[in-house]
C-alpha cells in the first residue's frame, strides 16, 4: 500500500517552543492517521526532522510499504536526498534513526513542496504552538 505523508515542524524562537505535525494519507487522499506534539525547546530544523520521524512511524504502523514524504523545508529535503551536507551536530545524530526507519519500506521519497501545499500540517503546527503558549 502506498502512503502520502505531509509533515511540518516549527518553532517560535529559534530555538524556542516548537510544534510538529504529521498527516498520513492513502494514495486516494483519505486521511489514515495523524500526529502532533509540542516541545519546549527545538530549532525549526529539529522540529522538521521530529515531524518526519513521527510521520514515518505512523506509516509503519499502518503497514505502508511505499511512502512519499512531502515537506515544505527545502533544506531538510535536500539534506535527506544528499544534496546538502548536514552540519548541525544534533541533526547528524537524528539521521541514523531515519536511515533505520527507511528500511521498513520498499520505496520512500522525500519531496519539497511549497508551504501553501502543506496547509493542513502547517495549521496543526500553529494550533499546537498556540495551545502550548497559552499554558
Amino acid at each position: 500500500m502506498k502512503g502520502l505523508l505531509f509533515t511540518d515542524g516549527g518553532s517560535r524562537g529559534n530555538p524556542g517552543h516548537a510544534g510538529i505535525a504529521s498527516l498520513l494519507f492513502n494514495e486516494n487522499g483519505k486521511l489514515l492517521d495523524f500526529f502532533g506534539k509540542a516541545y519546549p525547546l527545538l530549532t525549526n530544523n529539529q522540529a522538521e526532522y521530529q515531524a518526519l520521524i513521527s510521520g514515518i512511524n505512523l506509516a509503519i504502523k499502518q503497514g505502508i510499504n511505499e511512502l512519499d514524504c512531502f515537506l515544505d523545508s527545502e533544506l531538510v529535503v535536500n539534506q535527506l536526498n544528499g544534496k546538502y551536507k548536514i552540519k548541525d551536530e544534533k541533526i547528524k545524530q537524528i539521521i541514523p534513526s531515519i536511515d533505520t526507519l527507511k528500511t521498513n519500506f520498499d520505496k520512500i521519497t522525500f519531496c519539497h513542496i511549497l508551504r501553501e501545499n502543506n496547509k493542513q500540517a502547517d495549521k496543526l503546527v500553529n494550533l499546537i504552538l498556540d495551545a502550548f503558549e497559552q499554558k
